[in-house]
């Protein structure tokens, strides 16, 4: 049995994923040829003993405890520009709290 990933299943057609499910024995495959993909990917994923969903790896020595941390720090200062009524500070303070939530999304693909 060739080794499949649930990536590269996920990017196969149905009629792909057919011929591969015809060729498995297992109770999740039962009626394979009536399943659409999407129904489909989940069966073989179980059927192949693969993990149905698609891992996100960390690129570069992005720190996400540390950035999370400074957050924390930032919704303190931001409270505090709040009951101080300083907008100059608050702008700061949002838009640096803006610029590491973009920072965690983008590291973590």
């Amino acid at each position: 049995m060739a080794d499949y990933t649930y990536y590269g299943l996920k990017k196969k057609t149905v009629a792909e994923m057919r011929a591969i499910a015809k060729g498995l024995d297992h109770e999740a495959i039962k009626g394979y040829s009536q399943l659409n993909k999407a129904k489909l990917l989940p069966a073989l994923c179980a059927a192949l003993g693969i993990e149905a969903h698609e891992h996100h790896e960390v690129v570069g020595g992005f720190d996400k405890a540390a950035a999370k941390a400074k957050m924390r720090e930032l919704k303190a200062a931001r409270a505090a520009a709040l009951e101080a009524h300083d907008a100059v500070a608050l702008k700061a303070v949002r838009r640096h709290l803006h610029s590491l939530n973009h920072q965690v999304r983008v590291h973590v693909r």
